[in-house]
């Protein structure tokens, strides 16, 4: 079935029931608290933290939970915090937000721009800005919250809230269900997240049904060789032919070896090899990124990975006790995957709430996104991860007449439309934890 179709269908069926009826309360809520959620969200932009260094920031957050009567629990795990508000029987619903900032120096020149250094976990003095939204992630869900708790009498249930660290490295999600995320609280019915899209217009939402960030891990390959003199390479075996060998090869894994229907991605970000131009060294080491959806893929492309790393060797006469050693790394990032079921729903939610004009039907991205793990744990919890329109109407129509692009995340000119933004993010999640609750 056609997924408008879908939607319309599913918002026509939710309105005679309660959550039809208090849209308008829900909206006139968004709005009164997108200023104090605006507020907040400078304040937040102007004192950037970088991952495992959240600590201002994940005291405010703790703060903003317990000045509207949540149970509060701090340092999970690090410096994740856990709000749980028990509303009666019903649903129990979770909403994510991350909290981290990255090194990259503001170019934004806006009146709240961050200004701020701070020592990295190397002790070396870098920037720090929230390039990727997470700024506005915590006002939407801050807003989110106060606009809940004061609605209160419109919904039955559990709503459980964490404000993650590390997001941006990908540790934050395991070292929170570690510390008994969902063991010390209520099994969530559902979970939900928001990430800022600057190729929507502010005002949309956008969904993806199933896979929508890639699921990541990282492979180093030492490559070895026999080193010596660079005017005798015949008395040497030269692990840096042996590498160039297998970076141009392992372009025919995703061109000839997986189906072109299955996404896949690998990149050689890091290679390192040799002091000297006269010397020929004795290993070589490479980085390597993969992304992917599917578990057989993955599987499929560390295979070719091994196989092509030491046929490479064999080629250039590489002893067997010399093969070049694969080794993928333990730290990953899994797909973030969708529930169809929840995604439906939301996509009926939303409608009720911005109108079905206004949500957009998005593709899948190979960029990664922590937020997956929680849908992965044994207690397989139904996620979806919401799109979040970021760039105002008129500079998108602005910047299309001139054949430009949005900046995009990561960018030190990332320049969303904050207020409108907010506001909205505020209605539809809102609009959202209401409608399960009502369910």
């Amino acid at each position: 079935m056609n997924h408008k179709i879908f939607f319309i269908l599913t918002a026509m069926a939710i309105q005679n029931n309660a959550f039809s009826q208090h849209t308008e309360k829900i909206r006139e809520e968004a709005r009164v608290q997108t200023g104090y959620a605006m507020e907040l969200c400078k304040h937040l932009h102007k004192n950037p933290e970088l991952s495992f260094q959240e600590y201002e920031t994940a005291k405010r957050m703790a703060d903003e939970l317990r000045k509207v009567g949540f149970e509060v629990t701090e340092n999970m795990g690090g410096n994740n915090v856990v709000g749980v508000l028990k509303n009666g029987n019903g649903p129990v619903v979770m909403l994510r937000t991350d909290m981290d900032a990255l090194p990259v120096e503001e170019k934004t020149g806006l009146d709240f721009a961050s200004t701020k250094t701070v020592d990295d976990q190397n002790g070396e003095a870098v920037p720090v800005m929230h390039a990727c939204g997470h700024d506005i992630h915590m006002a939407v869900w801050t807003g989110t919250i106060r606009t809940l708790t004061n609605l209160q009498s419109l919904w039955k249930g559990t709503l459980i809230v964490i404000a993650q660290q590390a997001e941006e490295v990908s540790g934050g999600a395991d070292e929170a269900i570690r510390a008994g995320l969902f063991s010390r609280f209520p099994k969530p019915d559902y979970a939900m997240a928001y990430h800022i899209n600057p190729e929507l217009e502010s005002g949309q939402i956008g969904l993806v049904e199933g896979p929508v960030f890639a699921g990541v891990k990282t492979v180093e390959i030492k490559v070895f060789g026999k080193g010596g003199h660079g005017a005798y390479p015949e008395k040497c075996i030269d692990p840096i032919v042996i590498a160039s060998r297998i970076v141009m090869d392992l372009q025919t894994i995703v061109s000839r070896e997986i189906n072109p229907l299955d996404p896949a991605v690998i990149t050689v970000g890091s290679i390192h090899g040799g002091t000297r131009p006269n010397i020929i060294p004795d290993e070589v080491r490479m980085e390597l990124t993969l992304r992917y959806y599917s578990e057989k893929v993955i599987e499929e492309m560390i295979q070719a990975i091994k196989r092509i790393s030491i046929t490479a060797a064999q080629m250039a006469a590489m002893p067997d006790d010399q093969l070049p050693e694969v080794n993928v790394k333990k730290v990953e990032t899994p797909p973030v995957l969708n529930n169809p079921e929840l995604y439906n729903k939301i996509g009926g939610f939303a409608s009720e709430i911005i109108g079905q004009e206004n949500i957009v039907k998005t593709n899948p991205a190979m960029v990664a996104e922590d937020f997956g793990k929680y849908g992965r744990t044994p207690e397989k919890i139904p996620i979806c991860l919401i799109w979040l329109g970021s760039t105002s109407p008129g500079l998108m129509q602005q910047l299309k007449a001139e054949g430009k692009e949005p900046w995009p995340l990561h960018s030190p000119f990332l320049n969303p439309d904050y207020e409108k933004t907010i506001e909205t993010g505020i209605q539809v999640m809102a609009g959202n934890v209401l409608g399960l609750m009502n369910e």
